[in-house]
């Protein structure tokens, strides 16, 4: 097997991929600083802005590069933000990179194009343009075949590793032999993309993860990440198994629809979402609600 050279991380441990807040249709700016303030304070490795868990998809241009602007403020150097830039759409894809970068991102953050289901070729020249756009700033890729409809391949992975600045993955498929793998045959830095998967992906090479669970209980997840890190598995899974419940009702129904009832609870934001984004179920509220109050949180 061939031995390749892992490039250098952008972050070890814990990024955050930061909920949106809203308040009657709008970005609530003053929440999200506050947000963003907290997570870092907690000990988080970087911020995430304008993923999925943003609901990235419904904002409009001049949002995503006022919260990325936000969070870079507040953040000031204290930890890399990352800037999701991602579309179906190869062209527009493109100009957020670029913008993103216009503005001083430390990364982009982007996802396989959705709904269109790139061919294998079609996928290694949208990522060629995005790194081009990004004229040597890191890319992150990020593959969630959950919701685009599109797997990324090993072989793929291998590919666009050649590209210099192409540095990472957020891998949220859920084969542990392919990630084991990735880990092992590409120069890629692999994130977990999955909560559930932050002790598995580092037992095998990952070195950390791009976490929803962290908007909840960055503190934890970053102890947790990190001692796992250090091979430190006796103190990281008794917080893998504290924590497992709560994960699971976090993606019981449509992320991030479950994780903002969780925030309100902590009075970190509203509940609210955007359209086609909807309300948890009364029943999923109960189960999050008892769970948390069993986990001492409110």
């Amino acid at each position: 097997m061939d031995t390749y050279k892992m490039k250098k991380s952008l972050f070890e441990g814990v990024a955050s991929a930061l909920a949106t807040p809203f308040s009657a249709g709008e970005i609530d700016y003053s929440a999200f600083r506050r947000i963003c303030d907290w997570q870092i304070n907690m000990g988080v490795d970087a911020l995430v802005v304008s993923g999925t868990t943003g609901e990235a998809a419904t904002l409009a241009r001049t949002e995503r590069r006022i919260l990325a602007e936000t969070a870079m403020d507040v953040a000031a150097q204290r930890v890399p933000v990352v800037v999701g830039c991602g579309s179906s759409d190869t062209a527009t894809a493109v100009s957020l990179c670029k913008e993103a970068v216009s503005i001083g991102a430390d990364a982009l953050l982007v996802i396989t194009p959705y709904c269109n289901k790139g061919t294998r070729r079609g996928l290694i020249e949208h990522y060629k343009r995005v790194a081009d756009a990004a004229g040597g700033i890191s890319v992150i890729l990020y593959n969630v075949p959950s919701r685009t409809g599109v797997d990324m391949s090993l072989e793929q992975y291998k590919e666009l590793s050649k590209i210099e600045n192409i540095v990472a993955v957020k891998e949220a498929a859920t084969s542990l032999t392919k990630m084991t793998r990735l880990a092992g045959e590409s120069s890629l830095t692999l994130y977990s993309g999955n909560d559930d998967m932050i002790l598995p992906v580092i037992s095998v090479g990952g070195r950390g993860v791009i976490s929803v669970l962290s908007n909840l209980v960055p503190a934890a997840v970053s102890a947790m990440t990190h001692a796992a890190l250090d091979g430190d598995f006796k103190t990281a899974f008794p917080i893998a198994h504290t924590y497992a419940h709560l994960i699971e009702l976090l993606f019981a129904e449509t992320n991030p629809a479950p994780l903002k009832y969780a925030m309100s609870l902590l009075e970190l934001c509203s509940g609210e979402m955007r359209l086609p984004m909807w309300d948890i179920s009364d029943e999923l509220k109960v189960k999050i609600k008892d769970e948390m109050v069993r986990l001492n949180l409110i």
